[in-house]
């Protein structure tokens, strides 16, 4: 029976697979006599509407099933799932990964670890995604290597799907639309997904806490749009005072009102507390000291359009779909646009520390991982495009540059023409007192700094990618506590020594490394974040009209 299917399957798909503008839906899979669990193909979804720009032969499809004899209702999936986008590819634009393909990627890589479930586990997959995601590169629709890549992600998405979305959760039409297809107003986009609504009255977001919380700002921006706008705060306003009166401070505080950051109905023209209050709030809401007092940088956040604020929300809901349901144990997660360390435990918040992360050139990754190891007095050996970019050129200027900064030159050991220096551990090292490593094809890991006062700054991209934590010493207790042969006076002489020390941990610590420039925060308040990197930007012009 199982190969009367798969002869049926490919018959159905290759009778439809002349991408050509031949249109005879019933001839199709997907058409109006396919089974009722397949989507019907999408005809409507071209290059010039598409999200991403590169589109599969429905014949690699009914291939791929055959081969490697997909089960029957996982194969009915994939036909469903590339129906719905027209057989665009879902993980892959021309330019590389589409940010869904990390996002999954790192939550498959969490769930194998952390449950030790093997049934998933594809180590050739494994393999050629990490080798893809450690560099940049273009991918060609006729590559037949790209085009197995995307198909066994959207097998392995949708077994992942079935094995830990309890059932009813996930829809399937919602599944395929965890992977955006096609350019849509954003305002549209937002009223579907607002009043879609479900017989048995379940729903992705009962469980995933941050979609949910998220999903509610998006009601609330969404009521705003559809009663006109948010008053406009001319510039000038920066200059008011606390106790002043100005005809712009009515303005202000109906703005603040409309977005719940001021209490009460008052319009008068009066700065008074109330005021200095509400401003408080949004600055902190929107990444700035809470000062209560007006700024040009704050006016500016503050007169973002709604349709945009409401771009912004939705392109983050859809990061919040990749992420993890809180395990036990210890969950570290760095949101890079926040500037911000998060440490769970079981679920509960132990505390945040600001951080440091890489500046524009030299993007901190998103990615996950396993902390495992804590390296006091550590060596930094540094990398070659800092030796090349960087060292080598002030040892031209200067030559007692290495003496002077206490780095060590090891010689030409990879034969790469590039001397390996290493910076020895002490005050002037980079890494600071103590690193922390979680082991990832991007070289990226926590560590100590001597450059404390960048983190009194509100934005803290200065790095060259790894990510400086404002207080190590508490990280390094933290995750030392339960190892009774570390207490905090040998991790005070340890960081202070002058031989490195690797210590493996007992309890190791799952770390999320994320990009979130909107979400809600333990007090309820909706955040927004600047785009350090330009990643909202990208899904902007991928995703809406």
């Amino acid at each position: 029976m199982k190969h009367l299917f798969y002869l049926i399957l490919v018959t159905l798909i290759l009778s439809g697979c002349a991408d050509n503008g031949d249109k005879n839906k019933n001839e199709e899979s997907g058409g109006s006599n396919a089974p009722r669990n397949i989507s019907t193909r999408d005809y409507s979804i071209t290059k010039d509407n598409s999200y991403a720009d590169l589109f599969l032969d429905s014949a690699s499809l009914a291939d791929f099933i055959a081969r490697h004899q997909v089960a029957d209702s996982l194969a009915n999936r994939m036909l469903s799932f590339y129906n719905a986008r027209n057989y665009q590819y879902a993980w892959f634009t021309s330019d590389g990964f589409t940010e869904e393909a990390q996002g999954f990627w790192n939550l498959l890589e969490h769930y194998l670890t952390y449950t030790g479930d093997t049934t998933l586990a594809n180590k050739t997959l494994e393999k050629r995604m990490n080798r893809l995601l450690a560099d940049s590169f273009t991918v060609n629709a006729s590559d037949k290597n790209m085009r197995q890549t995307e198909l066994q992600l959207t097998h392995t998405l949708l077994k992942y799907a079935a094995k830990k979305f309890e059932k009813g959760y996930v829809k399937r039409k919602e599944l395929e639309r965890f992977v955006p297809f096609k350019k849509a107003d954003p305002i549209q986009l937002a009223d579907s997904l607002l009043s879609k609504k479900h017989k048995d009255n379940k729903y992705f977001e009962d469980i995933n806490a941050n979609y949910k919380s998220l999903k509610e700002q998006l009601q609330k921006y969404f009521d705003l749009n559809k009663r006109g706008t948010l008053p406009a705060i001319p510039v000038e306003a920066k200059s008011l005072k606390k106790g002043k009166s100005s005809p712009h401070v009515p303005l202000i505080k109906q703005y603040l009102q409309m977005t719940g950051d001021l209490a009460g109905n008052d319009t008068s023209d009066v700065f008074n507390d109330n005021l200095a209050e509400g401003i408080s709030h949004i600055q902190e809401r929107f990444g700035f000291k809470g000062t209560g007092t007006l700024s040009k940088e704050l006016i500016a956040e503050m007169n973002v359009p709604l349709r945009n604020r409401i771009e912004q929300i939705l392109i983050n809901m859809g990061r919040m779909r990749w992420m993890p349901s809180q395990p036990n144990g210890t969950l570290i997660i760095i949101n890079i646009p926040e500037f911000i360390l998060h440490l769970f435990e079981n679920g509960k918040k132990e505390f945040d520390m600001n951080v440091v992360v890489g500046k524009d050139g030299h993007s901190t990754t998103q990615f996950t991982g396993t902390l495992n190891q804590v390296v006091f007095a550590p060596y930094w050996n540094i990398p070659p495009r800092i030796v090349t970019n960087e060292i080598l050129p002030e040892i031209e200027k200067n030559k007692n540059y290495l003496t002077e900064n206490e780095m060590e030159d090891q010689g030409d050991k990879d034969g790469d023409g590039i001397p390996d220096i290493r910076q020895l551990p002490g005050d002037k090292n980079a890494l600071g007192k103590v690193k922390f490593l979680f082991p990832n094809s991007f070289d990226i890991y926590l560590h100590d700094t001597p450059a404390k006062s960048l983190f009194n700054q509100s934005k803290r991209a200065f790095s060259h990618g790894c990510i400086r934590l404002a207080d190590a010493q508490k990280m390094a207790e933290y995750l030392l506590r339960n190892d009774p042969d570390w207490d905090v006076t040998k991790i005070t002489e340890a960081m202070n020594a002058k031989e490195q020390k690797v210590v493996r941990l007992k309890d190791k610590a799952e770390v999320f490394i994320t990009y979130y420039t909107a979400w809600v925060d333990d007090e309820g308040r909706l955040n927004f974040r600047e785009d350090v990197y330009g990643h909202d930007k990208k899904i902007t012009r991928m995703l809406f009209q």
